[in-house]
C-alpha cells in the first residue's frame, strides 16, 4: 500500500495510540506487581460491569482468549490480590460470576485518572459531529480488529 494512503496514515496513528496506551498498561502493572493479562482481564470486567453484562470465568477466558486452566489461574491470582471476587449467581446458583472489587477500581483510577482525565478535556476541543465521527470510526476499527481475531482463531483451531 502506498504509505501517503489517508486510510493507511490513520492506521498507523491507529496503532501509535495502541502502543502509548499498551506501554501505559504495562507500567501499571509493573508497578502493582500484575501481569499484562491481569490488566487486560480487569479492563474486560470493568467494561463488562458497564454494558451489564454478567462476566463468568467461561466469558472471561473468552474475551482474553485463554484456557480455562489459565483463566482459573488468573482468576485466583486477582481474587488473592483483593481485586476481583466471585460470588454465586442469583438466577443460576450454579454458575459464578466475577465482580471488580472497589480496591481495583480505586487503584486504576489512581494511575489512569489523569491520563483519562486529560483525554476527556481534549475532547472538549472538539464539536460534537466530531466526536461522533471519532465513535464510529473507532466502533468500525474496534469491530474489524474483532472480526479477525476471531477468525485467525478460528483458521488456528481447524488446523
Amino acid at each position: 500500500m502506498d504509505d501517503q494512503d489517508p486510510g493507511l496514515r490513520l492506521v498507523h496513528l491507529l496503532r501509535a495510540v495502541t502502543v502509548e496506551l499498551d506501554l501505559l498498561a504495562a507500567e501499571f502493572a509493573g508497578r502493582e506487581g500484575l501481569h499484562p493479562t491481569d490488566v487486560r482481564a480487569l479492563i474486560h470486567l470493568l467494561d463488562a460491569g458497564r454494558e451489564g453484562v454478567r462476566a463468568t470465568p467461561g466469558w472471561l477466558g473468552a474475551q482474553l482468549g485463554v484456557n480455562s486452566a489459565s483463566t482459573t489461574a488468573l482468576v485466583d491470582r486477582l481474587e488473592r490480590l483483593g481485586l476481583v471476587r466471585r460470588e454465586r449467581d442469583t438466577r443460576d446458583r450454579r454458575r459464578v460470576l466475577l465482580v471488580v472489587q472497589d480496591e481495583a477500581v480505586t487503584l486504576g483510577w489512581s494511575f489512569f485518572g489523569p491520563l483519562i482525565h486529560e483525554m476527556v478535556a481534549e475532547m472538549r476541543s472538539f464539536e460534537e459531529t466530531e466526536l461522533a465521527t471519532v465513535r464510529r470510526f473507532l466502533l468500525a476499527m474496534r469491530d474489524v480488529a474483532a472480526a479477525r481475531r476471531r477468525a485467525q482463531q478460528d483458521g488456528s483451531a481447524r488446523r
